[in-house]
């Protein structure tokens, strides 16, 4: 294969060197952010051997090339563009200014969050593994393992520790990371975080027995209360306190003298930020995060199988315009909370429609005699089963469009499915055939059952309209 071809055959289709503002590559994709997106030869793309599929969202252009492929188009690319040595994150800026608003929000949440999720998809699948030690009925008699083996109780609540800590101190990952995003320092994000889940705290998830019970502890400074309330698990509080943390911190920098700052800023960031959280930003975002749970969970109990079924059509819709990064802030707040919320049901939604996309990829494989299609097909519909649904969603389905149209019947169809029998995640994760491990024990069967159902509809739905899409084209041909 020659990558040197390849590289400049790319370059001459998306409008030269001089269409390019920035350029890097993931593991399957050559991501770029283009001046002018409408300079782009879709259909000399399309044609290129080498090309597995292309898309455009979040203000970047993107090819796929597949895994190992990419790196070497890369290598020569970025020798043809002087764009070597820059990153994804370079990418992402330059793309930025290509955004409205609301993709710049949803943008930000994604930068927020995206850093964070190992951590939270650890503390959630050691959860899994505590359930499958403390669960009953599971194995022995109907016992569980711990009843059954007592030695084992202590690794039980030893891993159950591990799988709390990321959800108690949420507040801390999120305060780093979102305050970095708002350009503070995010040390202090950091410390802003532990104060608000400080031991001399009321714990969080004690808050609503105290509001009944009145005997909420305050802090009284002449003659005003401040309550003094932890955020444990909560994510909106901590996401505008790092917002105000930041901006009071640069706004300081802009007065303060530079023989000072090192003293001053930090001391006058954290107290100034420490007070409007626990007086007002902390009060009334924990109510409105509180109303977002509810919300969401009164949602899924009211809607039902019939809400979940318009969910699972809608969802391959919702991640080609990328406004499903937005749903990474609303699973952590079920997730943090999963006590009141038994955990994230959108999670299930993911695997229904990432399954489906990869069954209706597999239906045109069986049926295509187009060699590369087939080989695209092929790799693209087990990746989508796994969980990455990039390479068959963009590569086939919408390229084809009646596969598209199947996928997102089976996701429909095997979402309600999963809804009616209330299937929820304990932990993120890939959301495909691996996700096992991340659903409640009780829901585990009736989750496997919905990616068959996703899988097995999509597949025959695609080979009926492929099966009349030929008819059809047949017909046109003849006429």
């Amino acid at each position: 294969m020659n990558y040197n071809e390849i590289a400049r055959e790319t370059l001459q289709a998306i409008g030269g060197k001089e269409n390019v503002a920035a350029a890097a590559h993931c593991a399957t994709r050559l991501r770029l952010a283009l001046h002018d997106e409408s300079l782009v030869d879709q259909e000399k793309l399309e044609a290129m051997d080498s090309v597995k599929g292309t898309f455009s969202t979040g203000g970047q252009y993107q090819i796929i090339f597949g895994s190992g492929t990419v790196n070497k188009v890369f290598a020569e690319f970025s020798k043809m563009t002087g764009t070597d040595g820059m990153s994804t994150t370079d990418v992402k800026s330059a793309g930025a200014k290509n955004m409205n608003p609301l993709q710049r929000f949803v943008k930000m949440l994604s930068d927020i969050f995206v850093p964070i999720i190992p951590a939270i998809v650890a503390g959630g699948l050691l959860m899994g593994i505590n359930n499958l030690l403390t669960a009953q009925g599971l194995f022995i008699d109907g016992q569980s393992l711990v009843e059954a083996y007592p030695n084992m109780a202590d690794l039980a609540a030893l891993i159950n520790t591990f799988a709390n800590a990321a959800f108690v101190f949420l507040p801390i990952l999120i305060g780093f990371s979102a305050t970095q995003r708002f350009g503070g320092n995010a040390y202090l994000g950091a410390a802003l975080g532990m104060i608000m889940v400080h031991p001399d705290l009321l714990n969080g998830w004690g808050y609503g027995g105290a509001l009944v019970s009145g005997e909420i502890p305050v802090w009284s400074i002449f003659g005003f209360e401040i309550e003094k309330i932890g955020y444990q698990g909560t994510v909106l509080p901590v996401l505008a306190a790092s917002f105000i943390l930041a901006k009071v911190e640069l706004s300081l920098r802009k007065v303060v003298p530079s023989a000072l700052d090192n003293l001053l800023t930090p001391l006058l960031t954290i107290f100034i930020t420490g007070i409007l959280t626990f007086t007002l930003v902390g009060p009334l975002t924990r109510s409105a995060g509180n109303l977002l749970s509810d919300g969401m969970i009164w949602l899924y109990d009211t809607t039902g199988f019939v809400g979940g079924a318009l969910f699972g059509l809608l969802y391959a819709p919702i991640v080609i315009t990328g406004m499903h990064h937005s749903f990474i802030a609303v699973e952590t707040q079920l997730l943090a909370d999963i006590a009141k919320t038994g955990g994230s049901f959108i999670f299930a939604v993911a695997t229904m429609s990432n399954v489906a996309q990869g069954g209706a990829t597999l239906a045109v494989f069986t049926m295509t005699k187009n060699k590369k299609l087939k080989g695209t097909a092929s790799a693209a519909g087990i990746s989508a089963l796994l969980g990455i649904t990039e390479p068959a969603m963009f590569g086939v389905n919408l390229k084809l469009r009646y596969p598209f149209i199947g996928a997102i019947i089976g996701s429909s169809v095997a979402t309600a499915y999963v809804t009616f029998f209330k299937v929820k995640a304990i932990a993120l994760g890939a959301a495909g055939l691996p996700g096992v491990i991340s659903i409640q024990h009780e829901g585990l069967v009736q989750y496997v059952i919905g990616m068959i159902i996703a899988i097995a509809v999509a597949f025959v739905v695609t080979i009926v309209l492929g099966k009349r899409d030929e008819k059809k084209q047949a017909i046109q041909n003849a006429a």
